[in-house]
């Protein structure tokens, strides 16, 4: 299959990899030569412009930072409703605002362009295995029609709803993830303020109820301090974003994510935007100080 994959950032890049691994010709698109160098070392192929890799693509990946670049993408003048022919799937692993996703889907329909948002969960370390949750909102058949090239990049693959819904879905994914990397990281402060190991504290609460993803992950990591971004704060400072209006939207008041979103915004304040989401430690540590 021939796929054109726009944005090759810590989770395109190896999203795109696995896809060229599988056996699709796979033309990527991005600002950064860099990684179109890394692509193309790989056996992808590099487009020089958007229209090129959208041109002659059966499918259309685009994982880019938010709503603006995806709009950019989709309805500039040089992008996907441009060139993009007839019966052209697009896939969206953006996360971005549910809205967005809906008039994308309403832009493409009417180019004959079928469109779905398809937002991950996993992080980098999904990214690279290949076992990234995608939570898909769109037409069931186009889904269907999405499955194949999905496989290759995840193993929880479940359609949530209508145009918008996977977004939405992934709202809720963010707002769980956030609030735990704060609770991780206040688990951690009490053990040491209490003269407790944290790593055998922690070791503990990955093994009970309060088990979970992230601290089979990343306890140890944020143990040692060490915040690599497999996912940065600025972005999960924009996805809180996407939350709090989404909830309005809904009209349901979500008190703790407020929390959480005031957290992760003085991350991002103090100039931690570049790290992981795991440096919230970082915060409460400052509250602490």
């Amino acid at each position: 299959m021939n796929i054109g994959f726009i944005g090759l950032g810590i989770m395109g890049a190896h999203m795109a990899a696995n896809l060229v691994r599988a056996g699709h010709t796979v033309v990527g698109y991005d600002v950064s030569e860099q990684q179109l160098d890394r692509l193309v070392a790989l056996g992808g192929k590099a487009a020089g412009t958007l229209g090129e890799a959208v041109a002659q693509a059966h499918v259309v990946i685009t994982m880019l930072p938010d709503s603006p670049q995806v709009e950019e993408v989709v309805f500039g003048g040089a992008g996907l409703l441009e060139y993009g022919s007839a019966g052209l799937l697009h896939i969206d692993m953006s996360t971005i605002r549910p809205e967005t996703s809906r008039r994308v889907a309403q832009a493409a329909a009417v180019k004959g362009i079928r469109a779905i948002d398809a937002p991950v969960s996993g992080g980098e370390r999904g990214a690279i295995d290949g076992t990234l949750s995608i939570m898909i909102g769109g037409r069931a058949e186009d889904v269907e029609s999405a499955r194949e090239v999905l496989r290759v990049l995840g193993t929880t693959i479940v359609h949530v709803g209508p145009s918008g819904a996977g977004q939405t879905v992934k709202a809720a994914n963010q707002l769980v993830v956030g609030g735990i990397y704060g609770l991780v990281a206040e688990a951690i402060v009490l053990l040491e303020a209490s003269g407790v190991d944290p790593a055998a504290g922690l070791d503990v609460l990955a093994g009970g109820l309060a088990g979970s993803r992230i601290l089979e992950l990343k306890r140890h990591s944020m143990i040692k301090r060490e915040f690599t971004p497999g996912f940065r704060i600025d972005l999960h400072d924009k996805d809180m974003g996407i939350i709090i209006a989404a909830a309005r939207e809904a009209g349901v008041a979500l008190p703790l994510t407020g929390v959480v979103a005031q957290l992760i915004a003085a991350a991002k304040a103090q100039g931690h935007g570049s790290l992981d989401h795991s440096a919230l430690l970082k915060v409460i540590e400052r509250i602490n100080a």
